[in-house]
């Protein structure tokens, strides 16, 4: 199946837990459980000692409000990127958080995360 011939609301259904669990971990600075929704590439990509050390020293990575808006859903190809809107609970403005979702071996997996 691809993960873009699903509805919006099936995908904001499926994204909303995992971008929710994203910033629950990045504030509690486990990067072990951050990581154990990431494709295989994703994880491959990541290098534990660089995201450890964000952890560690980032203000917005380890204070992220915990509510955050549903802004929509892009596709492209055999991925969808849902965006967010989020906030901080120790800097003042908005970031967009973006989470690029799609199937690796059956299961919905996180092809990218970010926040800008």
């Amino acid at each position: 199946m691809n993960i873009v011939e699903k509805t919006d609301a099936e995908i904001q259904a499926i994204a909303d837990p995992l971008w929710r669990e994203l910033v629950r971990n990045s504030n509690e600075g486990k990067y072990g459980e951050f990581a154990k929704n990431f494709s295989s590439s994703l994880a491959l990509a990541m290098n534990q000692v660089v995201a450890g050390h964000q952890f560690a020293n980032s203000e917005l990575a380890r204070n992220l409000s915990e509510e955050a808006d549903y802004l929509g859903v892009i596709r492209r190809g055999e991925h969808v990127t849902v965006l967010y809107r989020q906030r901080s609970t120790k800097k003042e403005g908005e970031w967009l958080g973006r989470l690029v979702l799609g199937y690796e071996n059956g299961q919905v997996r996180i092809f990218g995360a970010s926040i800008f």
